[in-house]
């Protein structure tokens, strides 16, 4: 056998940042290992031959060289496969050339056009006579008048610029960028002062456009801005017919090459004097004028757009993967919504920034695309474009502006190749702290073997909701008016050209970054949109745009806090703590001694502290920038009002489940304590949802009126009496006590349960001995009153599911053979305390954790499904997103977790992937990757949603018996919808705000309706939307009793039993659904072949009518039959039985 070699790639001495390596080594390499030297036999041939090893070097543990290269392997495969995913996408992202072949075509259609623009006379450049009174011009003339003179002749030259003749167009949104040359004489040398360069290219569009609008060859045309700048409009062109869609040609109109002198537009220099902005008689020298950094970029932009061309050109031709680097950086982008808008980091940023990796040799031209990708987000990673600026200029002359000067006017800095223009002039720091928090967050599961790299990198949209914790709007955008007058910004609002909300923006964002300081981790804006609009309407208003957005990213051990504790009374920063308080502030002594400025925010409960970050903000906007409180929109919790609870004081559930837990302390403390047990109580352990703080409506301690109930003669316990509403629901806690192992334990089931009720009887009798409990002991359990909540304490022995699975065969030989009753008693012994106190460390260490899981339970209740997706599997599901939470960082917030929540729903391949849960980080990528192989060789033997946690990597438990291939497919699709509805509800302000909308289930698609009688619905305060008049349930307000009282009935929900007995009568013919917090419907889909014609059998004529077709006898539903069972067996409970008979046929 020949030795084969294989050829590594050349590389340059420059290498990614990582630690996959993209050469391979030579086989001969590995050939070097001691364990496996071959023998040469002559020639180049070289023979393997078996080498024989000692016992001693066969199970030799492994050097750290060959740790390394296993390793090196890993890592390998890892870059691998996402380099593979990464070629797959540039496909479907990159233009086919059949489109490029009709982008072509139309460009030459417009140039040609553009040739036979006519001229006009030379009229002023207030003057608009010239134009038809149909076609308007995009710039608003504010103010009015301006000097010069303005006529249409043919563009100069027509070029393109942009991604397009770069390469670098990605889809589905693309458009291609055509330059317009305006004639040198229709421009004068001083038309940079006041406006006048940005009106004329305005007026130029105009003429344009007015010529072209005619015109076959054009579909629609429109208006828009670059990037949101209004002194820069563009004018949008689409191809007629059906490719009208496909793509559009945004023309921009230049000045010629060279024609302003760079110099005239120094970041310290004013181009917009105050005489003439604010039409006043006192003239300034320039001197003394303020300068206008922002003004004089968007002019020079349109100066340098073909050189920027021409150098990137030259860069890529040097770099074969250049366009696709680009490509997967904007794909990067887009998905993070960084792309569009006012100040983003668009694609010609995103090149720029590769062509200064390039040209500085932070990477090598040899690097792949997915090098290069990874390269540009390990670069914005780490470099803080706020605080040191870049440079592209190599040799700027001497009148360029220096880094500092740059900095000096700009928040960012990235300085074009020229060394005059600053790329981000309009990106704001807080944008940019975004895109370097997204690009760290980014490099952190890059080699994550456990997560998909390729979906969390590129696949998954981030929209604001969806990845800040908190986010509010500022809805009255013309209030910034007033805030630019209060914050005496006239320079500032002179050079963005009376763009009051661009010009009050980085001071309001200040403002909030200074008063949240290190509540929040992040704070985001959105980014105003490119407007569009016809070329028959004026140019919109600055206030016409939507509300501005921003998202708060909260440090979760300090975003809650309802004190901000300031200097001390004597320190100097004393006064400037005041002056951003105002009244808030007050001088206050705290425990230590120190006397400090503090100030104190309301807030009882966790859900009123999660507030606190809003109380701070509408504050410090009404302060500071006299933006009233109406004006704020806070969407930071919204959802939250589904399940809250409690009156005087709103909750979500946290301290209620607090003091479950803690009364459950207590009872296992006293359990422990317990003297004169046959057995030694081994553990006590919690497998009830309230004790992990993830019960929908946690159960709170309740007060019994003894008037509402009669007495039982024997127990003397409580009864509900007839003619009163059903009582309220006492759920029962459940505890499972855990007795030692001991030969005196009997090997019978029967007898096993024999024993353990007798435990039941013992604890009781101890429990009310020693700490006078109200206990009733039952053969399969034991009910404790303590503190006004009902504990159910389960005796187990560790054996008896092994008891269970055994049997005797017929030859007398011991068989184990497993049921579902040993599963069942397992689950509930077992797994589910050990899944209950591992998600309660998991609430210690994310205190919304069990908010978000009361959220999606109250939604899947609601939606009927909650029989489906069970609380076990809700809580996994809820709890991997914040173990895994990539893209994202943890939910900081209850309404961005179930956000999450349903788009992991709707989202999840459940087909091909297993939902891996890893508590307690216990897996390792070995684990992950057995998980996967074990999933895809028994998947047709597998739940439809497989989740594999530390104990349970092959059977999934939790999801062994629901949810139906079915059931999943319409979960799916209802949660991808309630997504989209909740998602708008949140953010479109012109919404009705309703976000129970997305709560309540839709009713539609059931063939019968049984409406229940409110009256006996214990939990119907639960409900969507509780009805307004309430029933007394049998309780009073006022302080609980720690022991002693009456016991009362426990766990009973006529509901529920209601619909098991509807299940077992008729759940051949048909699914029942609920929903168990308080549903008043009870809904009833027949099952598909119901109605199917069965052959006669005496045995099987239950709820069925003889039907005779000549010489054959069948049976069908007796339907009528049937629904009056309904409302037979529900009497009392039942109201209506609706028959909805379009909707099935015998």
């Amino acid at each position: 056998m020949k030795k084969k070699t294989v050829l590594g790639e050349d590389t340059d001495e420059m290498t990614a940042p990582d630690s996959c390596h993209d050469k391979e080594k030579e086989n001969g390499d590995h050939a070097k290992a001691k364990r496996s030297k071959p023998e040469e036999h002559g020639g180049e041939d070289m023979v393997f031959r078996p080498v024989k090893m000692s016992r001693r070097d066969l199970y030799r543990p492994p050097t750290a060289e060959e740790l390394s290269q296993l390793k090196e392997a890993e890592n390998l495969f890892h870059c691998s496969l996402l380099k593979m995913q990464m070629e797959e996408l540039l496909k479907e992202v990159t233009l086919k050339e059949h489109r490029k072949k009709q982008i072509d075509i139309f460009i030459q259609t417009i140039t040609e056009l553009l040739q036979t623009v006519p001229h006009s006379p030379e009229v002023e450049l207030s003057d608009l006579s010239w134009l038809s009174g149909t076609v308007k011009v995009p710039f608003l003339l504010v103010p009015k008048a301006s000097k010069g003179k303005f006529h249409m002749a043919p563009p100069a030259s027509v070029n393109l610029i942009g991604s397009y003749p770069l390469g670098t167009c990605t889809k589905p949104r693309f458009s291609v960028d055509l330059a317009v040359t305006i004639p040198a004489d229709i421009l004068h040398h001083k038309d940079a002062l006041n406006q006048r360069y940005p009106r004329k290219r305005a007026l130029y569009l105009a003429g344009l456009a007015q010529h072209m609008r005619t015109s076959p060859e054009i579909g629609s045309m429109r208006y828009s801005c670059l990037h949101g700048n209004r002194l820069q409009p563009l004018l949008l062109l689409t191809p007629p017919g059906k490719h009208s869609s496909s793509f559009t040609v945004r023309i921009h109109a230049c000045p010629p090459p060279g024609f302003f002198k760079p110099i005239r537009f120094h970041p310290q220099k004013n181009n917009v004097r105050t005489e003439w902005y604010i039409d006043s008689k006192t003239s300034l020298t320039e001197h003394s004028e303020p300068p206008t950094p922002h003004y004089n970029s968007s002019v020079l932009g349109d100066l340098l757009s073909r050189a920027h061309l021409q150098f990137l050109t030259a860069v890529s031709s040097q770099c074969p993967a250049f366009a696709d680097g680009v490509a997967l950086l904007k794909v990067w982008l887009r998905q993070r919504e960084l792309d569009q808008g006012a100040g983003c980091f668009n694609g010609f940023l995103g090149s720029m920034l590769l062509a200064y990796l390039l040209t500085n040799r932070r990477v090598s031209n040899t690097m792949t695309a997915y090098q290069l990708l990874r390269n540009s987000l390990h670069f914005l990673s780490s470099t803080d474009l706020t605080e040191n600026g870049i440079t592209l200029a190599k040799d700027a002359d001497s009148t360029a502006p220096s880094l500092a000067e740059f900095q000096n006017a700009f928040q960012v800095v990235f300085v074009d190749p020229s060394g005059h223009l600053n790329l981000c002039a309009d990106m704001t720091a807080c944008i940019y702290k975004q895109v370097q928090h997204e690009a760290s967050l980014s490099m952190q599961f890059w080699d994550d073997p456990t997560v998909d790299g390729f979906h969390a990198l590129l696949m998954t949209p981030k929209p604001m909701i969806r990845t800040s914790d908190h986010v509010f709007q500022l809805c009255g955008l013309v209030k910034l008016q007033s805030s630019c007058k209060k914050l005496k910004l006239l320079s500032e609002l002179m050079d963005h050209s009376g763009n009051y909300i661009h010009t009050a923006l980085p001071f309001i964002l200040s403002l909030l970054q200074q008063g949240l300081g290190q509540r929040v981790h992040l704070l985001t804006h959105s980014l105003s949109p490119d407007p569009e609009w016809s070329v028959e309407s004026e140019a919109p208003k600055h206030k016409d745009q939507p509300p501005l957005s921003f998202g708060l990213i909260l440090r979760p051990e300090l975003a809650s806090s309802v004190l901000e504790r300031g200097p001390p009374a004597d320190s100097p920063k004393a006064a400037e703590f005041r002056q951003l308080w105002g009244s808030r502030s007050e001088l206050r002594r705290f425990q230590d001694g120190a006397i400090t400025e503090a100030v104190l925010w309301t807030g009882e409960s966790a859900y009123q502290k999660r507030l606190v970050p809003q109380q701070i903000i509408t504050h410090l906007l009404k302060l500071h920038a006299d933006i009233p409180e109406q004006c704020v929109r806070y969407v930071g919790a919204m959802v939250d009002d589904v399940i809250t609870v409690g009156r005087a004081v709103l909750s979500t559930g946290e301290e209620e489940s607090l003091k479950v837990v803690q009364s459950y302390d207590d009872l296992s403390r006293k359990l422990w304590g317990l003297e004169g047990l046959p057995l030694t109580i081994t553990s006590v352990q919690g497998a009830h949802p309230a004790l992990r703080y993830t019960q929908v409506f946690p159960p709170v301690p309740l007060k019994l009126d003894y008037s509402f109930f009669d007495r039982e003669k024997i127990a003397r316990s409580l009864v509900p009496k007839e003619d009163k509403p059903c009582p309220a629901y006492i759920t029962p806690i459940t505890v499972i006590c855990h007795m030692e192992g001991s030969g005196k334990w009997p090997n019978d089931r029967l007898a096993i349960r024999h024993i353990k009720a007798a435990f039941h009887i013992n604890l009781g009798q101890l429990l009310n001995k020693h700490h006078h409990y109200t206990v009733k002991p039952c053969p399969t359990h034991l009910d404790v009153w303590k503190d006004g909540l009902a504990f159910r304490i389960q005796v187990a022995y560790h054996r008896e599911p092994q008891v269970l699975r055994e049997s005797v065969n017929a030859q007398g030989l011991l068989v184990l053979r497993d049921n579902e009753e040993a599963q069942a008693l397992e689950m509930a012994t077992i797994h589910r305390p050990l899944l209950t106190s591992t998600l309660h460390g998991l609430q210690q260490q994310h205190s919304c954790f069990g908010a978000v899981c009361r959220l999606a339970k109250r939604w899947l209740g609601a939606q009927l499904f909650s029989d489906d997706i069970t609380d076990d599997t809700t809580d996994l599901m809820v709890a991997s997103l914040f173990l895994q939470p990539a893209p994202f960082t943890p939910p900081c917030s209850p309404q961005v977790g179930f956000l999450r929540f349903l788009h992991l729903l709707s989202s999840f391949d459940w087909r091909n992937n297993p939902l891996v849960v890893n508590l307690n980080n216990q897996l390792t990528a070995a684990d992950y990757t057995e998980i996967k192989n074990d999933f895809l060789a028994s998947r047709e033997s597998l739940p439809v949603m497989f989740i594999a946690t530390p104990k349970d990597k092959k059977l999934s438990l939790w999801t062994k018996r629901a949810p139906s291939i079915q059931m999943l497919q319409r979960v799916v699709m209802v949660a991808a919808e309630s997504l989209k509805v909740l998602e708008l509800q949140l953010m479109d302000d012109g919404q009705i705000q309703d976000v129970r909308v997305a709560i309540r289930p839709p009713l539609d698609a059931y063939d019968v309706l049984i409406h229940l009688n409110p009256k006996q619905v214990p939990l119907l305060s639960q409900a969507v939307d509780p009805p307004p008049v309430t029933f007394n349930r049998g309780t009073m307000t006022g302080s609980v009793a720690h022991s002693g009282g009456a016991l009362p009935v426990i766990d009973y929900n006529p509901v529920s039993h209601y619909l098991t007995e509807l299940r077992e009568s008729f759940g051949d013919l048909a699914l029942f659904f609920c929903d168990p917090y308080g549903g008043t419907v009870i809904s009833v889909l027949w099952k598909p072949k119901a109605f199917s014609p069965v052959p006669f059998k005496t045995s099987q004529m239950s709820a069925r009518c003889v039907k005779v077709t000549g010489d054959t006898v069948h049976t069908v539903p007796n339907i009528e039959a049937i629904l009056e069972d309904f409302q037979i067996m529900g009497k009392g409970l039942v109201k209506s039985v609706e028959a909805r008979t379009e909707r099935w046929a015998v």
